[in-house]
């Protein structure tokens, strides 16, 4: 299939502007942070908000809320950016945005997420960390999402604790159901980064798990579905304490972790054969 020229034109455009801007911006620093909008219009507000000529520019996709942010570490920082961002209207991972600035928004670029999280505060600083608005923890949001993910995963572990591959696989398929169904924009902010970094991972794993009756098979996608079930967990709030157990001996000695409810091991990774072998490393409050 042949790549209509259009497209490739707009493709070299766009690589050529992004290599122009960092050029002109000296002792350059780039990073990628989450931004709240929707729409074209709010990329242009973002952009406009952000950009410094020289010092500054930010490149923010819609589709996935991160923005690149690219400038002189000598002259700006991060903090000085995403205030600017704020003042205009946008929640970003550091700064909430003033209230009036948000209800000043067009119609269209008013996020959901904003109407739970916005900040109560009078102002917004540029200058001073004293005056910058920090993230709140009474954050509102579906924290039952996240049970279901986490109950599901539990669900899972238990029947591999069985040596039961086919109720593992079916227990991996109500996982990956709960899983589509998770509504990131509803997510509080350190929660919906985390999301961001490790969903796609998470969906893989299980997907794989579902499809495979062999246990063996499944115990290996297991590990990784574990490792980014923990980093989800450990930034999300849990009634009760939950305990990442680690087994020497899985995956040829490397050894493994998993999540569990219970203080006392019941090794996923063997089963019967090995029950008890592992210990609890860390305990998430």
């Amino acid at each position: 299939m042949k790549i209509p020229v259009f497209k490739i034109v707009m493709a070299l455009t766009l690589m050529l502007s992004f290599t122009t801007t960092s050029a002109q911006i000296k002792n350059a620093t780039i990073e990628t942070v989450l931004i709240f909008g929707n729409c074209d219009r709010c990329k242009s507000s973002i952009e406009a908000a952000g950009n410094i000529k020289r010092r500054a520019s930010v490149d923010w996709d819609k589709d996935t809320r991160m923005a690149t942010l690219t400038y002189d570490a000598l002259q700006t920082n991060q903090d000085e950016i995403l205030k600017r961002i704020a003042l205009a209207g946008y929640n970003n991972e550091k700064y909430y945005a003033p209230e009036d600035a948000y209800s000043k928004l067009p119609e269209c670029c008013q996020y959901d997420s904003a109407k739970k999280t916005i900040a109560k505060v009078e102002a917004l600083g540029l200058n001073t960390k004293d005056d910058a608005i920090q993230n709140s923890n009474e954050e509102i949001w579906d924290a039952n999402q996240l049970k279901s993910v986490f109950d599901r995963y539990f669900s899972l572990k238990d029947a591999l604790v069985s040596s039961d591959a086919n109720t593992a696989s079916q227990s991996a398929a109500k996982l990956l159901a709960v899983l589509k169904e998770v509504k990131m924009q509803s997510l509080p902010m350190e929660v919906h980064i985390e999301w961001m970094k490790v969903s796609k991972d998470l969906i893989a794993n299980t997907l794989q798990i579902t499809t495979t009756k062999a246990i063996d098979e499944q115990r290996q996608q297991f590990m990784s579905l574990s490792k980014n079930m923990f980093s989800l967990m450990k930034v999300s709030k849990s009634e009760t304490p939950i305990y990442y157990q680690f087994c020497p001996m899985a995956n040829n000695g490397k050894g493994a972790n998993w999540l569990s409810k219970e203080s006392t091991i019941k090794n996923p990774y063997y089963g019967s054969q090995m029950l008890n072998c592992g210990k609890t490393v860390e305990t998430i409050k």
